[in-house]
């Protein structure tokens, strides 16, 4: 599954107007995969490429994970760490569509 440089999942959160989901902004793994003179850099996430923001990160090489959230990466990680966390975030968004599916076969309404 490919996963969207901007990615935002609907999770079950209470908002302020009770029960309902609230979108939530989150910070993603991305392996960089080249490095550019203007203090960014290239990421892969899950096939798809964007140009990023490394300034706030020192030493950050080709080959390195990076946490990237609206743009800029904002620490590395390790390669364990990383996989680690798009496996989470991978089961938490199979686990919420399936929910959702199901409630909607119980509300069908918009």
């Amino acid at each position: 599954m490919a996963r969207s440089a901007s990615v935002k999942y609907l999770l079950p959160r209470p908002g302020l107007d009770g029960d309902k989901t609230q979108l939530m902004c989150l910070a993603l793994p991305a392996r960089v995969i080249a490095l550019h003179d203007d203090e960014q850099a290239t990421v892969d996430l899950g096939g798809v490429r964007r140009k990023i923001h490394i300034m706030l990160v020192d030493n950050v090489a080709v080959g390195d994970y990076v946490l990237l959230h609206v743009g800029f990466a904002i620490s590395k990680l390790s390669p364990q760490e990383a996989e680690r966390t798009l496996a989470l975030i991978d089961e938490a968004t199979t686990d919420l569509t399936a929910s959702a599916v199901e409630r909607q076969k119980l509300d069908p309404r918009p």
